[in-house]
């Protein structure tokens, strides 16, 4: 949860972010119309109009077959099937996972704007993806043979956000939908009760296996339904993954694909666990003197050479996601922290440097990049 006061924050970003405007690259004449945020109340917020440019861009892509990345272990000839026999729920968007927050991203502007000009076409979608009928075959795909790592763990963790959304929700669809979903949710929830007591390390990586960010969604989840079990488990493992960290080698970000940054990732999460105390200290053990170092390479956006190539635009994700892990770390700051304003400094430059690009034209980011974008305001209006 964000902390108190976090209102405040937007005060450094009401100049900076008035004039962002997305790219609205999924009409069907591909003309680039521009769309601004909304300023009101000290606060930054969604205009319908870009939320709409949003919802187009997953409803274009929650039901395109192909191409497609599948995630796929065949045991024999019998399973080698189309994305869609094998994911009725989920086999659009490219990969597994990205039809999975392609969805959450649908739920959470239809509950932020029930009135979007997409609204009718979201929930026709979503009633046919999210039936009880659809939403077993993915439970039953999960428990065939050589599927315990499938989507492991960032997958997973999409699908629990999802999860969370709709039991969050007071919309008679909404509530419809996340009860066809639970058996898969709870198969998720099961999964990681099982294995991150048996992962020894965590995995630091700037991608899809990242430990931290897998963590964070999941312990979001478990404290909106009151898992008790799942949070326990989350919050011991936290700490013993990264409880003791300190120096953390932050010269060596970014790696050339990642759409996460590590440490951020990390300390992200770390806030969730601790009081600000505590934070305070752990956050400067970890990036000691960060006000003299200056980290360049990590402040900085990442610069994105060929949006056309599906691994180099994931940098795009990194300065979407790096801008919501720093707003969510100097939230958890006290007020005279100086790193507190380098860091909301920053993540107004990470965010101008990705909002403009989800819509690029290339399948490769537009795929994904949206959902990005939406949760990293999330967290802004929070």
């Amino acid at each position: 949860m964000i902390k108190e006061n976090i209102s405040t924050l937007f005060s450094f970003f009401l100049v900076a972010l008035a004039y962002l405007v997305i790219w609205n690259g999924c009409s069907r004449s591909n003309n680039k119309e521009k769309s601004s945020f909304r300023v009101t109340e000290n606060k930054l917020q969604l205009t319908q109009e870009t939320a709409s440019g949003f919802a187009r861009l997953a409803l274009k892509c929650i039901h395109k077959e192909y191409p497609n990345k599948l995630d796929h272990v065949i045991n024999n000839p019998s399973e080698v099937q189309s994305p869609r026999t094998l994911h009725p729920a989920f086999y659009g968007c490219f990969d597994w996972h990205s039809s999975v927050h392609g969805h959450w991203m649908l739920v959470h502007l239809l509950r932020l704007f029930p009135d979007l000009p997409e609204a009718n076409e979201i929930r026709l979608a979503l009633n046919r993806d999210f039936s009880a009928e659809n939403i077993i075959k993915e439970v039953q795909y999960l428990g065939q043979k050589n599927r315990k790592s499938f989507e492991r763990t960032y997958g997973w963790a999409w699908l629990l956000k999802l999860a969370e959304e709709l039991h969050n929700w007071n919309d008679p669809d909404g509530q419809r939908w996340s009860k066809n979903l639970l058996p898969l949710t709870q198969a998720i929830v099961k999964r990681y009760l099982d294995f991150l007591p048996r992962q020894t390390y965590p995995i630091r990586r700037g991608v899809h296996a990242n430990t931290a960010f897998g963590i964070g969604f999941a312990l979001d989840y478990a404290r909106a339904v009151g898992d008790e079990e799942l949070e326990t488990m989350l919050v011991k493992r936290s700490l013993a993954y990264y409880e003791k960290d300190k120096n953390y080698p932050a010269l060596w970000e970014p790696n050339g694909d990642d759409f996460f940054s590590p440490c951020l990732m990390e300390a992200d999460l770390m806030r969730r666990l601790m009081n600000p105390t505590e934070f305070r200290n752990w956050f400067h053990r970890f990036l000691p003197d960060i006000v003299n170092r200056g980290y360049k390479n990590l402040l900085e956006p990442a610069i994105v050479s060929d949006r056309s190539d599906p691994k180099l635009v994931h940098l795009d994700g990194l300065n979407l996601s790096r801008a919501w892990c720093m707003v969510g770390i100097a939230s958890a700051l006290p007020f005279d922290d100086p790193v507190r304003k380098i860091l909301i400094q920053s993540a107004i430059h990470h965010a101008e440097s990705g909002i403009v690009h989800v819509a690029s034209g290339n399948y490769g980011g537009e795929h994904w990049l949206a959902s990005f974008a939406v949760y990293m305001f999330s967290m802004l209006d929070q």
